[in-house]
C-alpha cells in the first residue's frame, strides 16, 4: 500500500524521464569508457534519474508523506513560455534582447515576483552570458544583431 501518494507520483514522473531519454537516445552510439561517444553522458543521466526515481517509489511504500494534489499550471506554463520566448527571441533580436526576456517571462512563474529584483537579475545576467557565451567560449551567438550586426 502506499504511504505516500505524491512521492509516488513523483518517482514516476522520474523514471518516465528517464524512461524517454533512454528510448531517445538509444540511436547514440556510447564508446567505450576511453573513448566516449555522444550517447555516453545521456545514457547515464537517465540512469541515474532512474535509479533515483526507483528509489523514491520505494520510500512511498515506507514512510508516509502527503497526499496528492493538484498541481498549479502558473510555474510550469511561464517556465515553458521562457523557454520559447527564448528560442523565437534569440536569433533575431540577440542576446541582449533574449536573456533579460526569458528571465522576465520566467519570474512570472512566482507570485512573489518583485519586478525590481528581476530587471536587476536580468541585466547583471545578460552581462554575464554575453561574457561567458560570446567571448569566453566564442560561441556564434547573436549579440545584438539590430543593433552591431551581430
Amino acid at each position: 500500500m502506499i504511504k505516500s501518494p505524491q512521492d509516488a507520483a513523483a518517482g514516476a514522473f522520474l523514471l518516465a524521464i528517464a524512461g524517454i531519454a533512454l528510448w531517445l537516445g538509444a540511436d547514440l552510439p556510447v564508446g567505450t569508457v576511453r573513448q566516449l561517444g555522444p550517447g555516453m553522458f545521456p545514457r547515464v543521466l537517465a540512469i541515474l534519474v532512474g535509479v533515483v526515481g526507483v528509489m523514491i517509489v520505494i520510500d512511498a511504500f515506507l514512510q508516509s508523506g502527503e497526499g496528492l494534489e493538484r498541481w498549479p499550471l502558473r510555474a510550469p506554463l511561464f517556465i515553458l513560455g521562457a523557454a520559447i520566448a527564448f528560442g523565437f527571441a534569440v536569433r533575431p533580436l540577440g542576446l541582449i534582447v533574449a536573456a533579460p526576456l526569458v528571465m522576465l517571462v520566467g519570474a512570472f512563474a512566482s507570485p512573489e515576483t518583485r519586478i525590481r529584483e528581476v530587471l536587476i537579475f536580468g541585466g547583471v545576467m545578460t552581462v554575464f552570458c554575453v561574457g561567458l557565451f560570446k567571448y569566453a567560449l566564442g560561441l556564434p551567438i547573436p549579440v545584438a544583431p539590430w543593433l552591431i550586426g551581430y
